[in-house]
């Protein structure tokens, strides 16, 4: 006898028909009953992730959610068949290649889901990522266990996976030597996406280009000149490049100059700094640094300033620059300082007295 509840009912449960009514009987209520349990699982998951601390649990929670029906709706029936011993039309060696194949299928679907989970929160805590670069990140992810689970299920089988593996090596050096141009510019994609050195919008400066960026893609990236022409440039090579992004400075160092004549005497000159000092701070985001006397020009004295703008907006940064230079004309021409002219003086030597005296 194959079951001791089943002492009782004679000669019947000897019979194959009977025991795979049996074990059909037995794997339905098995499936069910698993069924149940996995709902009531997500649910306490669900429940559990509504309360702060516990960040896995919706996670757990979806990954659970891939669990297919038709995998365990069939190890369902072999296991009501295990239990009740009902013959199976083939060997225990194929029964066993079976067992595995199911329970590979449903942990590579999990790893599936786990990756996609994995890396929605991944992408999610570092901000906004590029859809190119998260899409390609993703096929890449979810082919490694597809490939993974794909070659364990044909190892099980019997096939003779190390003469596939080496050919599959070999042609994959061929491919990539023969796209590795492209492969350069993805793999530059995946870089910029999640290292973010820019993103669309971002205004930026490398060699002699300036412009701001319109898409960033799988190969190329697409920038809008000053000029309004589109210029389009290969991720590989953009990386090469020393990149400014004018969007993410915070302020803007300014370094100006002003010039003033030899004729100035010395108490006035001493005055400009302060001058200079009181127009710069006189207006609004802006931070003074330094002003001094920095050199004796050829033609004029010359005084560097330093001070900061407060924001990146080009635009307000010029506006100010010209209130300040403005403001101190008006002081220079009050204090009766005059701004120096470019100017060359060249003196002549005497004309040498003629030999010749006069007819």
């Amino acid at each position: 006898m194959h079951a001791d509840w089943l002492s009782g009912i004679p000669a019947l449960p000897d019979h194959p028909i009977m025991l795979w009514a049996f074990a059909l009987t037995a794997g339905a209520a098995l499936f069910f009953a698993m069924g149940a349990a996995l709902r009531i699982l997500r649910s306490r998951l669900q429940q559990r992730a509504e309360t702060p601390g516990h960040p896995l649990a919706r996670s757990l929670s979806e990954v659970l959610r891939r669990t297919n029906s038709v995998v365990l709706l069939i190890l369902s029936m072999l296991i009501g068949a295990a239990i009740v011993g009902a013959p199976l039309p083939w060997s225990g060696r194929n029964a066993q290649h079976l067992w595995f194949v199911l329970l590979t299928l449903q942990i590579a679907l999990w790893l599936d889901r786990a990756v996609d989970v994995g890396l929605d929160h991944a992408l999610a805590s570092r901000g906004q990522v590029s859809t190119v670069t998260a899409t390609l990140f993703r096929f890449l992810l979810r082919t490694l266990v597809s490939v993974i689970a794909l070659l364990a299920m044909l190892d099980n089988l019997g096939v003779n996976i190390t003469a596939l593996v080496a050919s599959l090596g070999i042609g994959g050096v061929a491919v990539a030597l023969a796209v590795q141009t492209i492969l350069s510019d993805l793999f530059a994609s995946i870089s910029i996406g999640l290292d973010k050195p820019f993103e669309a919008g971002d205004f930026i400066v490398f060699g002699q280009v300036a412009g701001s960026i319109e898409h960033v893609g799988l190969k190329t990236t697409r920038i809008r000149s000053l000029g309004g022409e589109q210029i389009v440039c290969s991720n590989t090579e953009l990386l090469k490049q020393t990149i400014q992004n004018y969007k993410r400075m915070q302020q803007r160092r300014i370094i100006f100059t002003v010039r003033i004549t030899y004729m100035t005497d010395v108490d006035r000159a001493a005055a400009v700094p302060a001058l200079i000092r009181g127009q710069i701070e006189r207006q609004p985001d802006t931070r003074f640094d330094r002003a001094h006397l920095a050199r004796f020009g050829e033609n004029a004295l010359e005084y560097e300033a330093v001070y900061y703008v407060m924001t990146a907006d080009y635009n307000r940064y010029m506006d100010i620059q010209q209130n300040i230079n403005l403001g101190i004309m008006r002081d220079l021409d009050a204090a009766g300082i005059a701004l120096a002219l470019p100017e060359r003086i060249v003196h002549l030597p005497p004309a040498a007295p003629s030999d010749e005296a006069p007819a």
